[in-house]
């Protein structure tokens, strides 16, 4: 197992790349914490939420694994003024992107999943179009990158607009979104590696117009990978919603993604069971990927377990269709105003 000497001597080879000194010079290694193969850092820098910092985080987690460590958490926090100036610091800091600022009041919730094809995503546009009808002024960022699919669940024909050196954000059913999926053409795949993929999800965060928003919801990809790990860095007080099917196997994995959560502190605050049935005309519930895996990987996480969403097809006529939307008044859509129900009791009272 690997000492916290080690690691410090490991993160003085990283230099800040604003300041040119190693971050031990600027005194930037703030926290370590080692446990059973897991290693977790603090590091300060000049300048956060740049793509320099993906690179550097992809330096920390890569040295350190090399060394022995089994899994990295990593947090990042802005050196403050003083300490700047004492190691030569001369950049100006310039201004977090509003979104990410400390004092902003939006509530982050990634939805994550162990796996893909658990319905992460059509919960995350449904949680969202809940959260809207009640009232509230919603974001999705759908950062999934490489399996983007929510432009499309959510029946969005439009693309951003570009005004100045501000994008805004597509938007419909009173949610607005922003996707790689406005970005490439004839569904083309994206083939980028990490630092590209961070980069990407900071324009989301800098460059985009939001305007001011009550949820912002992350639609995480499926897994503990690059990206899932460059959001915990970047909004380290977000919240988290894991979503499962009832097969053991499922939770099984997706209890990876909570671990993880819990691990680099973000509270995850619930459980949905996407999948859970097939209800029939005659009101007959066929439990056809099992029962229980949600209530079991809710315990495990010691958390709350939002809901059950059974087997179902939004309506296919109107004038608002998309193919993952719920109509408030179906069936499936009357749960999930229950869950952005328990979401919002639970975040804001």
């Amino acid at each position: 197992m690997l000492t916290e000497q080690q690691v410090k001597d490991i993160l003085s080879q990283v230099k800040d790349p604003d300041l040119h000194k190693s971050i031990a010079e600027t005194g930037g290694i703030r926290e370590i914490k080692i446990k059973e193969g897991y290693v977790s850092v603090k590091v300060a820098l000049q300048r956060t939420g740049t793509a320099e910092q993906m690179q550097i985080q992809q330096q920390i987690v890569n040295l350190l694994k090399q060394a022995g460590a089994e899994s990295v958490g990593l947090r990042f926090e802005n050196l403050d003024g003083s300490k700047a100036n004492q190691v030569g610091g001369h950049r100006p800091n310039p201004q977090m992107p509003p979104l990410l600022s400390p004092d902003n009041k939006t509530i982050f919730i990634a939805i994550a999943s162990g796996k893909g094809g658990v319905g992460k995503s059509t919960v995350t546009v449904n949680i969202a179009t809940a959260l809207s009808r009640l009232g509230k002024k919603v974001g999705i960022i759908d950062a999934d990158i490489y399996g983007f699919s929510v432009p499309d669940m959510m029946g969005i024909d439009s693309r951003p607009k570009v005004l100045g050196d501000k994008i805004y954000p597509a938007e419909r059913f009173g949610v607005k979104v922003m996707s790689m999926g406005f970005f490439v053409e004839d569904n083309s795949p994206v083939i980028w590696r990490g630092p590209m993929l961070g980069k990407m999800l900071n324009n989301f965060f800098g460059e985009v117009e939001w305007g001011d928003l009550d949820y912002l919801l992350l639609d995480l990809p499926p897994g503990t990978g690059d990206v899932a790990l460059d959001v915990h860095d970047m909004i380290p007080s977000s919240k988290e919603i894991i979503v499962t099917t009832p097969h053991p196997t499922a939770a099984f994995v997706a209890a990876r993604a909570g671990a993880m959560a819990l691990r680099t502190n973000h509270e995850v605050i619930g459980v949905i069971e996407n999948m859970s049935y097939f209800e029939s005309k005659s009101g007959d519930k066929e439990y056809i990927f099992g029962k229980g895996g949600g209530e079991k990987l809710a315990k495990d996480l010691s958390t709350d377990f939002l809901g059950q969403i059974p087997l179902g097809q939004p309506r296919m006529e109107g004038e608002d269709f998309a193919p993952s939307i719920y109509e408030e008044d179906h069936p499936i859509g009357e749960i999930y105003t229950q869950i952005a129900k328990r979401v919002i009791e639970k975040l804001e009272n």
